[in-house]
């Protein structure tokens, strides 16, 4: 091996390697860079350590930061990024930084890496030596990475770097056409289907000689983490997660196991590798992964599927206009292929008209509006308006639909070339609630969701679904959403929460009472009645009545509704919770920046998270029952009567012994018929997909305002 010395750069690589002679120089360099780890960084903070995160720049522009490490001189990233760079004048900036909650982060050092040393299209080891400009003679610490030029001849289409440059696109975009460099980077060619299965003989990392282990997977953007295991070094997920496949080529899934350490740094405990280029398409791949700087192996399962039917076009060319079209979309979704791929559930057409007096964010007083739009984990945007307020894009985008409880998302963001964009505006739309073909004018609302800020957005959208797929998709568990930001505590969700559970209660005591004064014969005539009818139901009682009973509040609710008289009224009491949310974030934020209560609520952090979200579930689950009842959502109380209907059949005609003996085979069979099954609750699945009180106020349409009184717009516009 040999070591060059390059301004504070040590290249490492065979001493017999030749330099090939130079090529002619193409027209766009590929960077791959692998940012391993770092080595005796500096110390930062008080305790002793940093919180280093790292930041790459190419002529003057940022175009990538790490995660941050906690409490850790010898960070582990292990984080992959690839860039196009048109010239190789222009050297690798690499800084690193210690994150300072609410305070400006500190400098840790610096370093070029000047990529016409490189050697083309080969893999170098490079380590970096971190100095101060102000102080060269002092020594922070090392980076390791990996790094690979490739020169790309002409070839400016990957989607990978349009999708990392989706935030700063250049101005050469500014055509209000669509560009095919555009569109071909957001529409993914396939998915990849990775099922989480098992661990054996994993690392003990704690004490007691055991591990509390989780999975985090990245492939490009796209991230997961799966659940913790508590105290085992063989522990058993049965998860499962799907990414989106954007090179046809293939492509890298980095993973890494980690132990969950409450109130401190959690420990690295090895990592993995997928190379999706090895595996067939359309067939399952079970893969037994050794861990690399750890002990122990992984047990996953990989799919690798053709692309689902996504796409963009301009309003011009509308697939549903088309009656040809539209007639084998509908013979697609007939009832007559109802059992034909039930992961295929329908189809949904967005068309992104235009958006009407948006908030100014630039100091021209203008913006650079472009609209993204959201699906589960789908995600399509438009181009770019510049210097406009009321910007026409005239857009349709077309997605698969795999969960019909899934919510439409439209945000409106200001673009800013030098940093990241900026929020303008979001509407949520539940599938469920979208009327075909209607053209409708919806009112911007803020990050939270929680109340108005300026502006509307025209939308145009249509849903096309099978009911029996849908249906039996909500009784499997829903798809997770990427890993977008770690939960942070919050008094004013503690309260909410603690509300909504207290509300909760407060309805379970007071159906205790209503009960209790049955008893205590304080309205006579009800008390007769409640006798009687105890009576009856035990002297006639029979299993099927259960579920019967439970039908019964079902049709009561549905007849008020359909009387004119709404039973979901209440949920205006979550409303009233929510709606000062956005200033006490603010002032939340604006406390938190004081550094001593930073530095006590660390250590219990996990603790109020975990309450915060106890309470959360607890709340979420009450209400959800509720909304049952009382029809927020009809197609699942249709679902809920369909299924308690089928039960009473059943319970009538089949003795409970039965049906106790076919569960229990049916469990404990379960894993010896298929033993990478991964284990599900129908009833918690149909749950997760009824609407708490919360997301019914989020999911709720705001009332278009005319002319809104200046005073009034300015508490709701954030910012």
């Amino acid at each position: 091996m040999v070591q060059l010395s390059l301004m504070g750069i040590n290249i490492v690589g065979p001493s017999n390697a030749e330099l090939p002679p130079r090529p002619a120089s193409p027209a766009m360099y590929q960077l791959d860079i692998v940012l391993k780890r770092g080595s005796n960084l500096a110390i930062r903070d008080r305790t002793g350590t940093s919180d280093p995160y790292v930041k790459f720049k190419i002529a003057g522009k940022e175009v990538f930061r790490s995660k941050t490490i906690y409490k850790n001189l010898n960070p582990v990233w292990e984080e992959r990024v690839r860039l196009h760079v048109e010239s190789l004048r222009d050297p690798l900036y690499v800084k690193v930084f210690d994150y300072d909650f609410g305070l400006q982060d500190d400098f840790m050092g610096s370093a070029y890496l000047y990529l016409e040393s490189l050697e083309h299209q080969r893999t170098l080891d490079v380590v970096l030596n971190l100095k101060d400009p102000q102080y060269p003679e002092h020594n922070l610490g090392t980076l390791d990475l990996a790094i690979t030029l490739t020169p790309k001849e002409g070839d400016v289409r990957d989607a990978t770097m349009l999708l990392r440059r989706s935030w700063k696109r250049s101005c050469k975009y500014q055509s209000m056409r669509l560009s095919e460099v555009h569109k071909k980077a957001q529409l993914w060619r396939g998915i990849v289907s990775i099922s989480l299965i098992e661990g054996h003989g994993l690392k003990p990392m704690d004490a007691n000689g055991l591990s509390d282990p989780y999975v985090k997977f990245k492939m490009g953007y796209q991230k997961y983490k799966s659940k913790t295991i508590p105290k085992t070094l063989n522990p058993q997920w049965r998860e499962q997660f799907d990414f989106h496949l954007y090179d046809e080529n293939g492509g890298y899934v980095d993973i890494t196991v980690w132990d969950k350490d409450a109130g401190k740094k959690d420990d690295f405990m090895g990592r993995c590798t997928i190379d999706l280029s090895l595996l067939s398409k359309e067939h399952t791949h079970k893969l037994d992964l050794p861990l690399e700087e750890g002990e122990g192996v992984l047990v996953l399962l990989v799919t690798l599927t053709a692309s689902a039917a996504v796409s963009i076009s301009d309003l011009s060319v509308n697939m549903l206009d088309d009656p040809h079209e539209t007639h084998q979309i509908m013979q697609r979704y007939s009832l007559w292929r109802s059992f034909h791929n039930l992961k295929d559930v329908g189809l949904v057409q967005v068309k992104v008209i235009r958006a009407e007096g948006l908030m100014a964010a630039d100091v021209t007083g203008k913006s650079d509006p472009f609209c993204v739009v959201e699906l589960s984990n789908d995600r399509l945007q438009t181009h770019t308006v510049y210097k406009n307020l009321n910007p026409e894009w005239n857009k349709v985008f077309t997605f698969n639909v795999k969960d019909i409880h899934s919510v439409l998302e439209v945000t409106v963001y200001d673009e800013d070339r030098d940093r990241s964009a900026d929020f303008l505006g979001k509407v949520a739309i539940p599938l469920l609630n979208i009327q075909n073909g209607e053209r409708k004018a919806y009112a911007l609302k803020s990050k939270e969701l929680t109340g108005p800020t300026k502006g509307v957005i025209f939308l145009e959208i249509d849903v096309i679904f099978n009911a029996v797929k849908a249906g039996l998709r909500t009784l499997i568990p829903i798809e997770q959403k990427y890993i977008e930001e770690e939960p942070r505590v919050s008094k004013q969700l503690l309260l909410r929460n603690f509300n909504r559970v207290k509300r909760c209660i407060m309805f379970l005591i007071n159906t205790g009472c209503y009960i209790n004064s049955c008893f205590e014969w304080d309205s006579p005539q009800r008390s007769i009645c409640a006798f009687v009818l105890f009576i009856i139901v035990v002297w006639n009682f029979e299993v099927y009545m259960i579920p019967l009973t439970l039908l019964l509040p079902l049709a009561w609710n549905y007849i008020l509704i359909a009387l004119g008289k709404d039973t979901r009224q209440d949920v205006q009491a979550v409303e009233d919770l929510m709606e000062d949310e956005d200033e006490d974030f603010d002032k939340d934020d604006k406390d938190s920046e004081k550094k001593s209560f930073m530095n006590k609520l660390y250590a219990i952090q996990d603790v109020c998270i975990s309450v915060q979200n106890a309470l959360d579930d607890v709340a979420s689950y009450g209400e959800r029952i509720k909304n049952t009842f009382n029809w927020t959502v009809p197609f699942l109380s249709w679902l809920a009567i369909v299924a308690l209907g089928v039960a009473t059949v059943i319970m009538y005609f089949i003795p409970l012994r039965y049906i106790l003996l076919a569960w229990g085979v049916n469990k404990f069979t379960k894993k010896l018929r298929d033993p990478y099954t991964i284990d599900n609750n129908e009833l918690l699945d149909f749950l997760s997909r009824v609407p708490s009180d919360v997301q019914v106020v989020q999911y709720r349409e705001l009332k278009l305002d005319p002319n809104p009184s200046p005073n009034k717009r300015k508490k709701n516009n954030p910012g």
